[in-house]
């Protein structure tokens, strides 16, 4: 299949060429789209060089599927272009997510609604697909009342001049800021801009995108985001308040069987998700499972997972996966 990734040089755009080719997706021409100042650049895929182009000439080169992580703004102007050439985007931005009229997706939640009409089809935030993840099987066996969601978000969320400052502030170096604040040996308690509300735009993504790839706007979500010097994966401490009894040994063997999902709940032998081993893995991590003892029919969990692969690359490709396997594109 004509490939273009629209992106190509940012953090996402590079690790969503690596989950390509690691998971042998049937690329017949990969077409790098990046900004003008990267166009001519040459990138290695599947031991070829390909040369970067800008979207006017993507565009007409009519891809099959275009994989787009190069901000809302971009999404916003240049996925109707793609979509109206017969190419299906698949948009890891925040800009199509909330559109009622496009779908949004986590493969092992909601595929199925998918059909060949959807041209534009949105990825979900980074933090709310690994929450998600977890909670649609526990929703579907218990009934999912309220969501209390705290995280933890990795740097690489925010991009390359985050690390960069990092690692600026690791050598006591005085460099360009991608934050208000130095974030080593620090917690920011912002991710994204703040609404009206007081909540932040990634708090208030946890919230809106969790009820609408569950399917239910009943669910209540509160969330605080915070942004600590990490460069692994998000991790997010969870507590559920469900509808129903649950049995514990039960609910960790129903997560043990959820695809994409793997339970690390062990604290005798100190076994727990962390971000440090979460890094380069596709699976989201579970653990730390307990009752909340303050309120019944309550569960408290810790849920990790590596943002840029099935936090964004990851599962942007296992959308199209989906689509390649059912005929739909």
């Amino acid at each position: 299949m004509k490939i273009a990734v629209v992106g190509a040089t940012g953090m996402v755009g590079e690790v969503m060429l690596q989950v390509l080719a690691e998971r042998k997706f049937p690329v017949s021409e990969l077409i790098p789209v990046a900004s003008e100042k990267s166009v001519g650049k040459e990138l290695e895929f599947n031991g070829k060089t390909y040369k970067v182009v800008s979207l006017e000439t993507a565009v007409a080169m009519q891809p099959d599927i275009a994989l787009f992580s190069a901000g809302g703004q971009t999404s916003l102007d240049w996925a109707p272009k793609f979509a109206a050439a017969g190419t299906t985007v698949i948009d890891n931005s925040s800009a199509w997510r909330m559109d009622p009229t496009k779908k949004l997706i986590v493969p092992e939640i909601n595929a199925g609604e998918l059909t060949a009409t959807d041209k534009i089809i949105a990825n979900p935030n980074c933090s709310t697909i690994q929450m998600v993840l977890v909670l649609a099987p526990l929703h579907r066996k218990y009934g999912i009342k309220r969501v209390i969601v705290s995280t933890y978000q990795s740097i690489t969320g925010t991009g390359v001049k985050a690390v960069q400052q990092l690692e600026n502030e690791y050598k006591g170096i005085q460099g360009e800021m991608a934050y208000k604040y130095p974030i080593h040996r620090n917690a920011i308690p912002q991710c994204d801009v703040f609404e009206s509300n007081g909540y932040t735009k990634e708090e208030m993504k946890l919230v809106r995108e969790t009820q609408k790839i569950i399917g239910d706007s009943s669910i209540a979500v509160t969330a605080t985001a915070i942004r600590i010097p990490v460069v692994g994966g998000h991790s997010e401490a969870v507590n559920v308040e469900f509808a129903t009894e649950y049995d514990l040994n039960e609910l960790r063997a129903l997560l043990a069987k959820t695809p994409g999902v793997q339970v690390q709940d062990d604290t005798e032998n100190y076994s727990y998700p962390m971000p440090l081993f979460a890094q380069g893995k596709d699976e989201v991590f579970v653990g730390r499972l307990r009752r909340d003892e303050s309120r019944e029919k309550a569960l408290n969990m810790w849920i990790v997972a590596d943002n840029l692969r099935k936090g964004a690359a990851t599962n942007t490709i296992q959308i199209a996966e989906y689509l390649v396997a059912h005929q739909l594109v």
